[in-house]
């Protein structure tokens, strides 16, 4: 992940700051325990296809 990308993406329901584990191909985001899938470089920033954190998963 491009790490200029990374700094200006931000979660599209709280706008709050993403974080990207590698070794899941994902953008975390803390806050609301959302995962978005990286496909070919590019970020599925949709909600509705967000994968939610289980409370179990640590991030």
């Amino acid at each position: 992940m491009d790490k200029k990308l990374l700094d200006i993406l931000a979660c599209p329901l709280c706008k709050g700051p993403l974080v990207y584990k590698e070794e899941d191909n994902e953008l975390i985001c803390k806050i609301d325990r959302l995962a978005y899938q990286v496909r070919d470089d590019i970020p599925v920033m949709l909600v509705d296809r967000a994968r939610e954190l289980p409370a179990d998963e640590e991030v």
